[in-house]
């Protein structure tokens, strides 16, 4: 049974909002394009792998990414004896969904400390909705029962403390702020983590500086925060977030390959995915960082910041595919 089958028999009627509006402009230009493919060749043949390599590449899923499908699909066809292109697009999907999960399973959860005080460190470039996605993720956990503490610690990127201080007002959420212009980011951090000890937070949320264009500063200064919070919880970071900007497609991918240099990135989180029609991006993560996407912006509301689901992914991105139109 195709892997789109099985996607349709568990999701069809199932419909989730977030992901289906926040992947329609990639669903609209990815299906468009296969679906022209198909028309131009009935028959499959060298062009038709070829232009199909060029649709993957321009959905950002990245050369490697794009040629291992393709090469894959080749095979798949050539020992099935499928020759009708309208055949191909189910294996299209299975070959996406096994080289994505390489027979794994793929774990989405964020990790938090059930021995005492989680802190998620977040990191990214300025631009890339970092602040943003920090206030969505404490929106998230106060959502889910938890008791989050935002930590301003961008003290020099203008406006990034009163656009933290605006977030934490508007979602009730409890801010600790520096108490001078500048402040050595550090110390922000240290009093973050005395006030969230003190005052029983379950979890600790730091904003951080994303000034990658400085990487030596940049360096210090994180790694002088992971000794703080080493020294206050006897641990490092339960998640080191690193956001990218959906838009940015393989630059997102360059400036990962940079913050890893400068610090222990556990996961990906994925921003404005509704505004781009390049939805292959997650592919390219995949393939080039090997690190999970655990969380999606899926648009600009406080609730669109979603768990990652690969299943809801692959449907919402093909489905027109199959289902057609009126399904929408």
């Amino acid at each position: 049974m195709a892997i789109f089958a099985k996607l349709k028999a568990k999701l069809f009627g199932v419909k989730n909002d977030k992901y289906d509006q926040g992947l329609k402009k990639s669903r609209l230009s990815f299906t468009q394009k296969l679906k022209a493919l198909s028309s131009k060749h009935k028959i499959v043949n060298q062009e038709y792998f070829d232009e199909l390599e060029e649709i993957l590449i321009s959905a950002d899923v990245g050369h490697k990414m794009a040629s291992k499908i393709v090469s894959e699909i080749n095979q798949e066809a050539r020992k099935r004896k499928i020759s009708q292109s309208a055949e191909i697009n189910n294996i299209i999907i299975d070959k996406i969904f096994a080289i994505y999960t390489d027979e794994e399973v793929v774990s989405t959860k964020l990790n938090f400390n059930d021995k005492g005080l989680t802190c998620f460190l977040i990191v990214g470039v300025n631009g890339s909705g970092k602040t943003t996605t920090l206030a969505k993720l404490a929106y998230k956990l106060k959502d889910l029962g938890k008791k989050p503490l935002l930590v301003a610690a961008d003290t020099f990127r203008a406006g990034a403390v009163e656009q933290l201080k605006l977030w934490s007002e508007k979602l009730d959420v409890a801010i600790q702020m520096p108490i001078k212009p500048q402040q050595d980011p550090g110390s922000v951090v240290f009093q973050g983590l005395e006030q969230a000890l003190k005052n029983n937070y379950d979890v600790v949320l730091i904003d951080t500086a994303g000034r990658l264009e400085n990487k030596v500063n940049l360096m210090q200064e994180l790694n002088k925060i992971n000794k703080i919070i080493k020294q206050k919880l006897g641990h490092e970071p339960d998640e080191v977030l690193l956001v990218l900007d959906a838009t940015t497609g393989q630059n997102g991918i360059i400036q990962a390959q940079e913050f890893e240099k400068i610090v222990p990135v556990s996961a990906i989180v994925l921003t404005k995915m509704d505004g781009t029609a390049k939805g292959g991006i997650i592919l390219a993560i995949k393939e080039y960082l090997d690190l999970p996407v655990k969380l999606v912006g899926l648009g600009e509301q406080a609730t669109d910041l979603e768990e990652f689901d690969l299943e809801q992914y692959l449907y919402n991105l093909t489905r027109d595919l199959f289902t057609g139109a009126d399904d929408e």
